[in-house]
């Protein structure tokens, strides 16, 4: 690296001329034969007169980064006004003054105290003056000067990133650019080439190249493949000084990636393909993928697969996995091992996105052979039709044949088969089957007019497997036969008036017929022959299965005969001929001039012409009212007869307070008394209830005396014997009903109703001590002012 220094000494001269100057001013100054003053504020008020003066400095350029061992002489400030005897001071301000730049205030010589770079900072502004040292008074104005820094190559080129990013096609041409990087140099640009960068490649030869000048990164080989190479990395230098030795420099990276085109074909990675498919499989099922290597990627790669020709274009098919880029075969029509056991398919595989500017390298296409071979499976029997359809006459007889179906194991060792019949399908079990041949018999009779078609199920079963079975419909349709005979087609309710005439219509009847002939109904009416001719009424035939119901006289009386039963017989056309006779009840009514029927029955001539049904209907309602309000009084009354004589809670004679306990138990007093059995004695009076009024006084059937002290299990026995043996004894649906407890109990008897054979006082003290439950019991039995007071 050359090193050019350079020393520039200029000679700045200030010439003054003769300045006026106010009288105040004071200025004093001791100069040789430069300076001359001519008079001063204090003399006579005269003006002062200065000759020539001058400042003197010889350096104004700096080198930059100077690293020599001493301080680097600026240059010298000089006024010719110094004499060099020290009395005048050299003063520096402005940029730098005292800091980077130091003056020798008695020389005026000034030195750079630091090492500059001309990159932070090119020039520098100072400003000079020389000051007396006596007066402290300037001896010239101050002046200015500049101090420029001279530059040296001392930075090298940088470029804007530390790493640069890239892509170009593959098969580009030589010479397609790529990017352009750019670097810059903070040295002058106008002092030598310090800054004048060139661009060169230090690694990616011989693939790429760079415009030295602009840094245009450019392509230098042809038909590069992404294929073989997708990345490269490429190292540019810059270097200053135009290139020559010495410059500095500095370098970038440069990652280039190439971007695919569709510039290869799909191949088949081997030219035939083998699989294989059981003859059960449903159409849809995968058998196995194939796949076309394209070594492009992304839509250059997508690859749509198809069938061109074979023997198997008809039963399979394939499809394009576009996940994976694969093609799926799969089944198409169902397979047969018995038809055909091999299946031979051409397989195309074809770019979807291919690229003109490379057609010429070939069809972006390939093509493979692929087999299929049928496996054998144990199938199931095959039915010779997909549904059978069998007529039956409805009177066929039970156990007679009414179809076969036909099925056979489509398999080459042909098994042996056997049928059967769904019952879920034929819960009545009307069909059988026969399991050897399939013949279908009947097992009961058959009725059309219930079940015209029955709809079952026929299954065939392998016999040496029985896993394998098929099921058919069946479909039976009953046909009719002519079983039944027709009849009227609703009842018809025929009147005649009074004063009908000769020859008059009065109703016309139709049939209706169970059976359905082929050829459609045809019915025939006439009278029996017992009323061939009748003398009241005749029957017209009209031919369009119906009849009208003709009269044969003038006028009807009521009071004679209010209704007549005409018979009339119907017939049908079918074979064999079935008919009935149907009774028409004609009544006699009364009616107006136009015919329009008033009323019919005798009865109704005893009532008044304007009652009519609704007022019928409405008395009748009244009536009924009125006997169950009767029937509720009745009731009433006869319950109130039973209502107790004791009345008044406050009359408590011979009554137990009721505590609302459930059940009869101590309530009733009457009913059941225990004096009874440990006094026998005692039932032989006659007693009353007195809690209700008696209706009936039942004769008391007196017994022999019993025995004192008699035993109480037997007094029970003799009274069960004489109740059941007394059919007379009252209530006839009451149930007499003895027991006895036991003898003492510990806590004796707290009932009241053992004072019917005690004639003394008891003491109810102690039920105040048994707490608040008894508390009623003992204000009642143990309080002063009880009953028995």
């Amino acid at each position: 690296m050359r090193t050019h220094s350079f020393l520039t000494i200029l000679l700045w001269s200030s010439v003054f001329y003769v300045v006026h100057v106010t009288p105040s001013q004071k200025r004093t100054n001791k100069h040789s034969h430069s300076e001359r003053i001519t008079g001063m504020p204090e003399n006579d008020g005269k003006t002062l007169h200065r000759t020539k003066r001058g400042w003197m400095w010889n350096q104004f350029f700096l080198l930059e980064e100077y690293t020599g061992p001493d301080t680097q002489y600026v240059g010298k400030l000089h006024t010719d006004q110094d004499k060099g005897d020290g009395n005048l001071k050299y003063i520096l301000t402005g940029d730098g003054a005292g800091s980077l730049f130091i003056i020798d205030e008695n020389t005026g010589d000034i030195h750079a105290a630091k090492k500059l770079d001309r990159e932070e900072k090119s020039l520098y502004v100072l400003r000079a003056k020389a000051i007396d040292r006596k007066t402290g008074r300037q001896v010239e104005p101050e002046s200015e000067f500049i101090i420029k820094i001279h530059d040296i190559n001392d930075n090298e080129p940088k470029f804007t990133k530390d790493m640069y990013t890239a892509s170009i096609p593959e098969m580009s041409g030589v010479g397609t650019s790529v990017i352009q990087v750019t670097a810059t140099d903070a040295d002058d640009a106008n002092y030598g080439n310090s800054a004048k960068v060139v661009y060169s490649i230090l690694q990616g030869q011989p693939y790429f190249s760079v415009d030295p000048e602009t840094g245009i990164i450019k392509t230098a080989l042809p038909d590069m493949s992404r294929e073989n190479r997708e990345q490269y990395q490429v190292v540019i230098q810059a270097k200053d000084m135009g290139g020559q030795m010495g410059g500095l420099s500095g370098t970038t990276t440069v990652n280039i990636t190439l971007t695919d085109v569709n510039d290869n074909p799909p191949r088949f990675p081997q030219s035939s393909y083998q699989f294989s498919s059981p003859e059960s499989a449903p159409p849809g099922t995968p058998l196995g993928r194939i796949k076309a290597n394209d070594p492009d990627v992304g839509e250059n790669a997508e690859i749509e697969y198809s069938i061109s020709n074979g023997d198997g274009s008809d039963m399979f098919d394939i499809i394009t996995d576009k996940d994976t880029q694969e093609g799926i075969i799969t089944v198409k029509k169902r397979l047969d091992f018995e038809n055909k056991v091999l299946y031979t398919l051409r397989v195309e595989a074809t770019n979807t996105h291919p690229d003109p500017r490379f057609l010429q390298l070939g069809p972006f296409k390939d093509t493979a052979l692929v087999k299929i071979s049928v496996e054998d499976i144990d199938e199931p029997p095959v039915f010779s039709r997909p549904w059978y359809l069998i007529e039956v006459d409805e009177d066929a007889k039970e156990g007679s044949i009414i179809g076969q179906v036909v099925a056979q194991d489509p398999d080459i060792a042909k098994n042996a088969i056997k049928y059967s019949v769904d019952r879920h399908t034929d819960l009545d079990r009307i069909f059988n089957i026969y399991s050897g041949n399939g013949s279908l018999f009947l097992s009961k009779p058959l009725d059309r007019e219930e079940t015209p078609w029955h709809n079952i199920t026929v299954i065939a079963t392998e016999i040496n497997n029985p896993k394998q079975s098929s099921q058919i419909p069946v479909f039976i349709r009953i046909l009719d036969i002519n079983d039944h005979a027709p009849e009227f087609a609703n009842y018809y309710e025929t009147f005649v008036c009074e004063n009908a005439k000769v020859g008059q219509l009065i109703q016309t009847v139709s049939a209706i017929d169970k059976d359905q002939p082929p050829r459609g109904h045809r019915f025939f009416f006439e009278l029996v022959p017992e009323f061939a001719v009748h003398p009241n009424f005749s029957v017209v035939d009209n031919k369009d299965n119906t009849a009208g119901i003709m009269t044969r006289r003038n006028g009807y009386s009521r009071s004679k005969t209010s209704t007549y039963l005409l018979p009339i017989i119907i017939f049908d056309n079918d074979y064999p001929i079935q008919s009935s006779t149907g009774t028409l009840t004609i009544r006699v009514c009364a009616c107006d001039s136009r015919g329009n029927m008033q009323s019919c029955s005798a009865e109704a001539l005893l009532l008044p012409a304007g009652l009519s049904t609704g007022a019928l209907v409405a008395i009748l309602l009244c009536i009924i009212i009125l006997l169950v309000l009767v029937v509720l009084f009745t009731a009433l009354k006869r319950q109130r007869k039973k209502e107790p004589l004791i009345i008044s809670k406050d009359d408590v004679r011979d009554n137990i307070v009721t505590y609302n306990d459930e059940g009869g138990g101590e309530e009733d007093t009457q009913a059941f008394d225990i004096g009874t059995l440990r006094n026998p004695e005692a039932r032989e009076e006659s007693k009353m209830r007195r809690d209700v009024i008696p209706e009936t006084i039942f004769q008391i059937r007196r017994t022999a005396p019993l025995w004192e002290n008699i035993d109480v299990q037997d007094f029970i026995h003799r009274r069960l014997k004489e109740n059941d043996l007394d059919p007379a004894a009252p209530p006839y649906d009451s149930l007499a009903t003895y027991a006895y407890e036991g003898n003492d109990s510990i806590a004796n008897s707290l009932s009241s109703l053992e004072s019917l054979t005690t004639e003394g006082n008891q003491d109810y003290d102690y039920l105040s001590d048994w707490g608040p439950r008894f508390k009623k019991l003992a204000d009642m039995y143990g309080g002063e002012d009880s009953d028995r007071d």
